[in-house]
């Protein structure tokens, strides 16, 4: 069976023999798409890594003579609130989907929409199940809103802006890369800023006005502009924080708007199941930045660490 697996020297293609799990079902992957969890866990940025490891969150493929692909979220049934103790995610701590075949879980297999093909499908689990919970279900975002969402170009980013436009919202983003802004624009974004020019912040809200939903993955020294570009009653969503800390953020400006900070990550088997729904519905398809083989494994992994993707970067498993 060839697999993807992270050693402590480093990833690696290797055969390995397949396991038997009882009551899992087999599936063939096709393809296997790469999060920025993939990266941190090769850096070792990541915490509970272990040695060898077949990663991968995200994969869709066949099981059963049906098209069908993985909820990388593992034991979060029906709790809204939070994930469990016994939380876990596909990829770490057990084997992942960057392998020809695996056994999984009944209740992580779904049927895949059918207006999707195999790599598109494998490009939407994680990211969009992320998206789905901060945008929907935290953010309760409904069509009258003006939604910002920060640093497009990720999964993620990308699917809570597919969504928003799918019930309507006029939604604006933000880059490092004016190609990316461009990008987005096709997608039917209204407009969005490069926020490494100087005052950004202020030029977006000159273009856009303010906003009643903003979802970011940053954190940093900007999410207190991001505050002040909040209408009155805004939320504000949090999924990530490449930017480390939140600084000089005034809780004057949080109490006197009245703003609600949601932080948010992954999702339960129900949202799972309601944003599989929602994407079928909406006939939403996933951006797919670059598909490489799985032997240039390699060329993947530094395409998402330079951050110049559009999307998702996918791998074809066979």
């Amino acid at each position: 069976m060839k697999s993807l697996i992270l050693e402590e020297t480093g990833l690696t293609i290797k055969d390995v023999p397949l396991s038997d799990n009882f009551g899992a079902k087999l599936i063939n992957f096709s393809y296997a798409s790469i999060n920025h969890r993939d990266l941190w866990i090769t850096k070792g940025q990541y915490s509970g890594i272990k040695y060898p490891v077949v990663l991968g969150s995200d994969g869709a493929g066949s099981c059963e003579g049906k098209e069908v692909l993985l909820n990388p979220s593992v034991n979060w049934v029906d709790n809204y609130l939070n994930q469990p103790k016994q939380y876990e995610i596909i990829g770490l701590p057990n084997d992942g989907t960057f392998r020809e075949v695996g056994y999984f879980n009944q209740e992580l297999i779904h049927l895949k929409p059918d207006h999707l093909s195999l790599a598109e499908a494998s490009a939407l689990p994680l990211a969009g199940l992320t998206a789905y919970r901060v945008l929907i279900s935290r953010c309760q975002l409904n069509k009258e809103d003006k939604v910002l969402v920060t640093g497009i170009g990720g999964g993620v980013a990308l699917f809570a802006a597919q969504f928003a436009l799918a019930l309507g919202c006029e939604v604006w983003v933000t880059s490092g890369d004016d190609e990316k802004l461009h990008k987005a624009k096709q997608l039917g974004i209204k407009g969005g800023v490069n926020y490494r020019t100087e005052d950004w912040s202020k030029k977006l809200m000159a273009e856009a006005s303010n906003f009643d939903v903003i979802i970011d993955s940053a954190g940093g020294a900007q999410f207190a502009l991001l505050a002040s570009l909040c209408n009155p009653g805004a939320r504000l969503g949090i999924y990530g924080g490449t930017l480390g800390k939140i600084q000089d953020l005034s809780p004057q400006v949080i109490f006197w708007k009245q703003l609600s900070i949601f932080g948010s990550t992954m999702g339960n088997h129900k949202e799972f199941a309601d944003m599989l729904e929602f994407v079928a519905l909406h006939k939403i398809i996933p951006v797919v930045d670059s598909v490489f083989p799985i032997e240039e494994f390699k060329s993947a992994f530094e395409r998402m660490e330079k951050g110049i993707q559009f999307g998702k970067i996918v791998l074809q498993i066979i």
